[in-house]
């Protein structure tokens, strides 16, 4: 898991990727086609097409990185391309990253009384 630091921002780039882009050319998508800041600290999330493998790229204020998840099984859970960029919290990315789906986690009962 990515140590995510309390406070950024994660935005997920809606569509998908050509997964053999590399940090220049994902650095260069969010400037131009996502209109943001690549330096400005927040992770930026990126899909391929067949939805089991997602690139992170993450400027930490020292260098970039860029960091690659495939699931073995499943598939990630993306938003439609209408939407745009969507911006998710880093727990909803944990979520992610652990191949559940982010928008509709299901919670677990926790009794009321001890004893």
């Amino acid at each position: 898991m990515i140590p995510v630091p309390s406070g950024v921002r994660v935005w997920l780039a809606s569509g998908v990727t050509d997964m053999r882009k590399g940090m220049n050319s994902l650095t260069t998508m969010v400037q131009g086609g996502l209109g943001r800041d690549p330096h400005g600290g927040d992770l930026f999330v990126f899909r391929g097409r067949a939805g089991h493998s997602v690139k992170v790229l993450w400027y930490d204020g020292l260098g970039c990185s860029l960091y690659v998840k495939r699931l073995e099984r499943g598939r990630f859970i993306w938003p439609s391309p209408a939407d745009g960029v969507v911006m998710i919290s880093p727990g909803q990315l944990g979520y992610m990253l652990e191949g559940i789906d982010w928008r509709h986690p299901q919670k677990t009962w926790r009794p009321t009384a001890a004893g």
